[in-house]
């Protein structure tokens, strides 16, 4: 690991210990600490994995986070929108050559892929993973915080000119190809998301029903701890301490997106890793969505989508999304709450200027 990683890293241990205090308080209060193993960090996904299960012995426990670790690992590998061996990047450089690639080399690609091409559908285009080709001419395709002026206003113009969609892409049992070989894909809003799903059902094929797979912030529970629900942190857009805590109902994923994450800066203005696609620069407006929702794909890709539509369109976005619950901070402060997880939040400072809105 390089020096440049190393703020990096230090963020993501701040968050894993943000959301492991509050797990820990909780259990103190309301759990037999015996029965809740809870996993040392893994760094997978470029972000710190924690999974924590209830009421079983240590040793399965165990057994049980090492299997999903190792399949997380290998969704890393699989989809990997820079690392040369990886074959996504097999994908793009096939796609960029006009020719078609077969699905046989990694089929966990396939329903990913689906999936982003229906959620970008209903995101109206907002959340778009095959704008991989801006997310790199950006510098986001590196694990170093990326230098320099942002990219050239032409540049830019041109790239977008050529309109690169995931719908472009034709999807057959044997191959998937495009027309136009300037998509380029990067499911970096929507792998940990859709990831974290797939660790959960694996879970549950396990006879595991009280679960959090927390990946950076991305997770997803499931059952209870000890007849009471999980308690989740909500980072504050800051990227510094707790905005609210959230308890959980069921199984559901608690998303979140936000410009603390990564960016760049230059002449000291901050650009953030979270890019319209319709502008070719980053997104304005709001700096933290936290969405609510039982699929942690659709969860994942929606905050992305809402935090490009802004403040003027995140609402209707998230109404054609499907999502009824969620947190909205914007450049002013103002907390924006669905009405419906209003009672289930509890914020650590109330927010100056908090609304709640209906999404239904």
């Amino acid at each position: 690991m390089s020096t440049a990683q190393l703020p990096k890293l230090s963020l993501l241990i701040n968050s894993f210990l943000i959301l492991t205090l509050i797990l820990i308080g909780f259990s103190i209060t309301h759990c037999k600490t015996d029965l809740l193993y809870r996993s040392p960090p893994a760094y997978v996904f470029g972000t710190l994995i924690n999974i924590s299960i209830w009421g079983l012995p240590q040793t399965q426990a165990q057994t049980a986070v090492n299997r999903i670790l190792q399949d997380l690992h290998t969704l890393h590998h699989d989809w990997h929108p820079w690392q040369t061996n990886s074959p996504l990047v097999n994908l793009n450089t096939t796609l960029a050559n006009n020719q078609p690639w077969p699905t046989a080399h990694c089929p966990s690609l396939v329903p990913l892929i689906q999936q982003a091409q229906t959620l970008s559908i209903h995101s109206q285009g907002l959340f778009n993973p095959a704008i991989g080709h801006l997310i790199k001419l950006w510098g986001f395709h590196q694990d170093e915080p990326p230098q320099g002026p942002p990219p050239d206003h032409l540049t830019i113009k041109n790239l977008l000119a050529t309109q690169p969609q995931i719908s472009d892409l034709e999807i057959t049992p044997q191959h998937i190809r495009t027309r136009n070989p300037n998509v380029q894909l990067d499911f970096g809003a929507f792998a940990k998301g859709y990831a974290v799903d797939l660790a959960i059902e694996t879970l549950k094929d396990m006879g595991i029903h009280h679960a959090i797979v927390n990946a950076g912030g991305n997770l997803k529970a499931m059952g209870q701890k000890d007849q009471q629900p999980w308690l989740i942190g909500i980072r504050h857009p800051s990227g510094q301490g707790i905005l609210a805590s959230l308890s959980t109902q069921g199984a559901e994923s608690v998303i979140t997106s936000g410009h603390y994450e990564r960016y760049r800066e230059y002449q000291g203005q901050r650009y953030s890793h979270i890019l319209d696609p319709r502008t070719g620069y980053p997104a304005t407006g709001l700096t933290s969505v936290t969405v609510i929702h039982p699929s942690g794909a659709i969860a994942d890709a929606a905050s992305t989508a809402l935090i490009v539509a802004g403040p003027k369109e995140w609402q209707n976005i998230a109404r054609q999304m499907g999502i009824t619950q969620a947190i909205v901070v914007d450049e002013t402060g103002t907390v924006f709450v669905s009405k419906n997880i209003h009672p289930r939040i509890h914020f650590q400072t109330p927010p100056p200027n908090l609304v709640i809105v209906d999404l239904s």
